[in-house]
């Protein structure tokens, strides 16, 4: 074991975790962390904060233009985590200072993660305002509350539950995504042969997603309607199977494991070859349009089927699920509320709050926590009062439905948000900020709100409970890094809370930036407008439920009943329920992934043997995971300058001649194979580790 970056004496920075840091506890048995309760390394220092503030810009202003340009956002705390370690080596070898400790290290993340999430709650419901014409009812600051005002309240709520997910629910949980982040902080920190693997892994996956998407070197996605022989059964039926060709994708897949991966592909399934196939059979027999589409079934392509109707199913579903989620959850929040009532209680007879026994333990008091979600509460209020409802009749009846309903969704989602986070690494964002907004502009619109002010309102709402529920899929995410490594949860809190401020302000200056240059909807000013396809969908929603064809509320209760049959079958329904939403081509190459670690965890009968093999794709899945999130960041990067500039910085591999001939036909096809090759080699490195005797 090599001693730490700058030759201090082995401490607990040069450690491996412990052995039970990823299983489940046996009765009696205690998890230590990395870093000992008793020790206290520096934590939360100047160059912490420094860079944390540095990277939550520039990520922040990397994932809005990325999920305005592909509707996707990024995740920041791997690629933060590794430019954490990173400037450690540099300080030592440069500078000659000493190495950052590792949780100096989680108070970067905590920091700088927080652009992933305000960009993710932002993002995907603020730019429906100029979609909708809005924004001369708007301002810049009116749009910079919605993501600060949403965040403080995903830390606020979530806090309660901190201990139920990362002490109660240890080794339960794969936390794939906190996993990867965890060991590529532990293997930078330790050095040797972990970090080399890491780094290599790291770059092999940044090579191959840049070179196959970006590149067009093979097709991102490889698909059954691609395929020539197949395409009249395709084209009649509807039936196509699609799977990522990612290796970032593969890599979560590995760490999620084989029992969920396998929930979500079979939710997949039943939307992408049952339901829609479904649909194109009756299609022939429809002669008209069935809403919410404007065109006969017939006409439509076996995507616009999946949006227009299966998706739909899907949202239900998640709804569904999430309202089991809370009532299976509904001990542990009997609990947290009578913490808060003897809280309360103590306060009231001038009692001082109760000290954590241990620093690893030591949250924001539940006194600060209860204030929090009241102060947030009351600025909602105001915000909406004195903002957007300004000279509307009735403003404060208004108002305050409209913070009960904040508050409502926000609680209903927090803690649905953090479980799909800690399982799967994906939450359902933008469908249960979709439930939101239809939950929300049916209500308002009962109380007499509509048009403008209402749609307005409504996004506002929808912007704030999205920010919530991102806030609380990276804080599960940070407090279980903070436990596999004993920092102290409540630097973590006061960093995302801190770090808010900083990633609001640069999320909505991108935000007026990239309205003011591209354009959200392709007009004569702006005819090459990004995508922005959240909030496109957003805002067609909103004219849905405040129009005249309303919302699909029988698609709705469909995936609603499939959720429930689900559950009663002992299968989870949100994982279930999460595969029928999101497009197939993610969620199919998670159990290829998932399928390989299984195979390593039983290559031997020797379990010292097949352990040693399993963890060492662990790490080499990790790899791929932080190599496809830079890769990501960076491709994004290049588009930009490509789009603005008018440069051409990335080589189009189909336009080489006696090459792109052969790329632009086989594609599909040579995406598949190099899928297939990843997934081996990565079985062949697990396959070779030994056993030191």
């Amino acid at each position: 074991m090599s001693a730490p970056a700058g030759g201090s004496a082995p401490g607990p920075d040069a450690a491996g975790l412990p052995e039970n840091a990823f299983r489940e506890l046996r009765p009696g048995e205690r998890y230590s962390p990395l870093v000992p309760a008793g020790e206290a390394p520096p934590e939360v220092t100047l160059r912490s904060v420094v860079q944390g503030v540095v990277w939550s810009v520039v990520f922040s202003a990397a994932a809005t233009y990325l999920a305005l340009k592909l509707g996707q956002g990024i995740e920041s705390a791997i690629p933060i985590s590794i430019l954490a370690v990173g400037f450690s080596a540099l300080l030592v070898r440069t500078l000659a200072r000493r190495a950052s400790t590792l949780l100096e290290n989680v108070n970067v993340l905590a920091w700088g993660a927080t652009s992933g999430i305000v960009a993710g709650g932002s993002v995907f419901t603020m730019p429906a305002i100029f979609i909708l014409g809005l924004q001369g009812r708007s301002s810049f600051w009116q749009i910079f509350f919605v993501p600060l005002l949403g965040a403080f309240l995903g830390v606020f709520l979530l806090a309660p539950f901190r201990r139920y997910f990362v002490a109660e629910l240890h080794g339960k949980l794969p936390f794939p995504e906190a996993r990867a982040t965890t060991e590529i902080l532990v293997a930078g920190n330790r050095g040797g042969q972990s970090a080399i693997t890491l780094t290599w892994s790291a770059a092999l996956a940044a090579a191959f997603d840049f070179v196959g998407p970006s590149m067009k070197g093979w097709s991102d996605t490889f698909s059954t309607g691609a395929i020539g022989a197949l395409s009249g059964f395709t084209s009649r039926w509807k039936a196509i199977f699609t799977l990522n060709t990612s290796a970032a994708v593969f890599g979560l897949g590995y760490i999620m494991g084989l029992d969920y991966a396998a929930i979500i592909l079979a939710g997949s399934l039943l939307s992408f070859l049952v339901l829609v196939p479904m649909i194109g059979w009756l299609a022939p027999h429809v002669a008209g349009a069935v809403p919410p589409a404007t065109v006969p079934l017939a006409s439509m392509a076996a995507e616009q089927l999946f949006h227009d109707y299966v998706r739909p199913i899907g949202i239900g579903g998640i709804f569904a699920a999430g309202v089991v989620s809370i009532l299976k959850m509904s001990p542990v929040i009997g609990q947290a509320a009578r913490q808060a009532v003897t809280e309360v209680g103590r306060l009231a007879r001038g009692g001082g709050t109760l000290a954590a026994a241990e620093r690893t333990d030591r949250g924001l008091p539940m006194a600060v926590t209860l204030g929090g979600i009241a102060a947030t509460a009351v600025a909602t209020f105001l915000y909406f009062r004195l903002s957007v409802l300004a000279g509307e009749p009735g403003a404060t009846g208004k108002a305050l439905a409209a913070v009960a309903l904040t508050l409502g969704t926000s609680f209903l989602f927090t803690a649905v948000s953090a479980w799909a986070i800690a399982t799967i690494a994906i939450t359902p964002v933008s469908g249960m900020t979709l439930t939101t907004l239809i939950v929300t502009a049916v209500a308002l619109s009962a109380l007499g709100l509509s048009g403008e002010s209402g749609m307005l309102q409504t996004l506002l709402i929808g912007g704030v409970v999205c920010t919530a529920l991102s806030m609380s899929g990276s804080l599960v995410t940070q407090y279980k890094i903070g436990y596999w490594l004993g920092s102290t949860p409540r630097r973590i809190e006061v960093g995302n809370l801190l770090g808010s401020a900083v990633a609001s302000a640069a999320t909505t200056a991108v935000i007026y930036l990239m309205a003011s240059v591209y354009g959200f909807t392709a007009d004569a000013a702006h005819p090459g407008a990004l995508p922005a396809p959240q909030p496109n969908a957003m805002a067609a929603v909103l004219r849905g439920v405040m129009g005249p064809a309303g919302a699909p509320w029988f698609l709705y209760v469909l995936g609603a009943v499939v959720a429930i049959a689900v559950e009663m079958c002992g299968v989870s329904g949100l994982a279930f329920a999460m595969g029928m939403y999101l497009p197939m081509d993610l969620n199919s190459p998670l159990v290829v992934g998932a399928a390989v670690a299984w195979l390593l965890r039983r290559s031997s009968k020797d379990r010292a043997l097949a352990a040693a093999r399993h963890e060492k794709g662990t790490l080499v899945a990790s790899g791929f995971i932080a190599g496809g999130a830079l890769v990501g960041v960076f491709a994004a990067l290049l588009r930009f300058l490509e789009d603005t500039f008018a440069w051409h910085l990335v080589p189009d591999l189909t336009q080489v001649a006696g090459l792109g001939g052969w790329l632009s036909s086989w594609g599909n096809w040579n995406g598949l194979l190099v899928f297939a090759l990843l997934a081996l080699f990565v079985y062949a490195v697990g396959k070779r580790e030994r056993v030191a005797s």
